[in-house]
């Protein structure tokens, strides 16, 4: 009877195999996206071998602003080609560090030499306009975003790849 002086009793036997069988469903769940969410290991690549015979000088940072008013940061510079190679084109890879050195943003872009025969600078691709031994010319680097945690110190320049011919 079980009345006022306890709890009345259970006659059923409670089936626990759902409980368990949806654990054990979120488990998998999570284990399936922790995988395929995490972080890509990084590649360490080394620079080509004829990179070391390109050499970076004069190098200076603008910012401009164009009519619609979007920002662009520019990097201009000289290459000078010390190797014994036409270069067709080259790679570089830039590091903008923020105020505790890490690497605020990281990038690969194309070498573009910087034209100035119209009547405003240009940009041209370097196999339209190839580096002969011995020949320096000017180069370009736009960038449309630049991390917000940038320190504004001068980036990081590497060449990386290199195309000669």
């Amino acid at each position: 009877m079980g009345g006022l002086t306890g709890p009345p009793e259970l006659s059923e036997k409670r089936d626990w195999r759902p409980v368990y069988l949806g654990v054990g469903l979120v488990v998998v769940v999570v284990g399936v996206i922790v995988f395929f969410l995490r972080p890509q290991p990084k590649i360490v690549r080394a620079p080509h071998p004829y990179a070391v015979n390109l050499k970076l000088s004069d190098i200076k940072m603008s910012v401009a602003e164009n009519f619609v008013g979007a920002s662009f940061t520019y990097i201009d510079g000289t290459v000078t080609n010390t190797g014994s190679q036409t270069v067709t084109r080259a790679i570089a890879h830039i590091i903008f560090r923020d105020s505790l050195a890490q690497v605020a943003q990281a990038e690969d872009d194309p070498l573009k030499i910087l034209q100035t025969s119209g009547p405003y600078p240009d940009t041209v691709d370097l196999s339209l306009s190839p580096l002969v031994p011995g020949q320096s010319k000017q180069f370009r680097l736009t960038f449309e975003h630049i991390s917000t945690e940038w320190n504004h110190a001068y980036p990081e320049l590497q060449i990386m790849d290199v195309s000669v011919k």
